[in-house]
């Protein structure tokens, strides 16, 4: 069986959580909405599962399309590929430690933009995870 424990396969799980959240949050859907939104595209799940995912546990991969779809998004949008929800394409090709951080403004919550922090591969609206001691 695969299993990695690398930066890389930790900060995906997070890039995906934090998607998971704030894309919902954007769409303003409750974690209830979006449960009878997966139930319509053949996901049986609750709120308790969901709330899980979006505070890091792992997601199968098996329900990205669906949570994507349920989402009106990209499963390259939820992987932190890209900035754009509606894009299939990566922003940037190359290896994550090659791509230039970019800094576009982020719907923190409703209403309210700030400049985000973050770095590469977690994107711009990903908080940076403190460094392993």
């Amino acid at each position: 069986m695969f299993e990695d424990r690398s930066e890389v396969a930790v900060d995906r799980h997070l890039v995906v959580s934090h998607r998971l959240r704030a894309r919902r949050l954007q769409l303003g859907l409750t974690q209830k909405q979006l449960v009878s939104r997966l139930a319509r595209r053949g996901i049986r799940t609750t709120n308790k599962t969901l709330s899980s995912f979006e505070h890091g546990a792992g997601v199968d991969v098996v329900r990205l399309p669906e949570l994507a779809g349920a989402l009106d998004c990209t499963v390259t949008y939820l992987l932190g590929l890209t900035e754009d929800p509606a894009q299939w394409e990566p922003d940037r090709s190359g290896p994550p430690e090659y791509r230039p951080a970019s800094r576009p403004a982020v719907l923190n919550s409703p209403g309210v933009v700030s400049q985000p922090v973050g770095h590469g591969i977690l994107g711009p609206d990903i908080p940076v995870r403190p460094p392993r001691r």
